[in-house]
């Protein structure tokens, strides 16, 4: 597996203001490969917009018809690729959106604008 680079490096500037290092670009397409699934896609918009801004695997998995494996690789995925983070409780798993993740893909997107990141101490 790659070494994931920090967002903070990879989405701090837009398309249209500077190119992207071949380090961003590689690191971007990654996540925005995710995004790409129409379930992985579904399930972020299921998680982001699920009450209090979690959901547990078990409100996901009635949304498809795929089986609970399924659904574990998509889940998988959007946690390897930073856009979902879980935790569990018992014996479920529950899911979050991390907004400055998303934040900062779509602000790469927007022509012109640099985005404001604040860096961890």
């Amino acid at each position: 597996m790659s070494k994931l680079l920090p967002l903070v490096d990879v989405c701090s500037t837009s398309l249209a203001r500077e190119p992207l290092t071949e380090p961003q670009a590689a690191e971007l397409a990654r996540a925005f490969k995710a995004l790409a699934d129409p379930v992985r896609l579904r399930l972020l918009s299921l998680i982001a917009s699920h009450a209090g801004g979690e959901a547990c695997v078990c409100d996901l998995t009635d949304a498809f018809e795929l089986t609970g494996p399924t659904i574990s690789h998509h889940l998988k995925v959007l946690r390897e690729t930073g856009l979902v983070t879980s935790e569990k409780r018992a014996t479920w798993v529950y899911y979050r959106a991390v907004p400055e993740v998303l934040q900062r893909l779509s602000a790469v997107l927007v022509p012109g604008e640099q985005v404001a990141v604040e860096v961890p101490a």
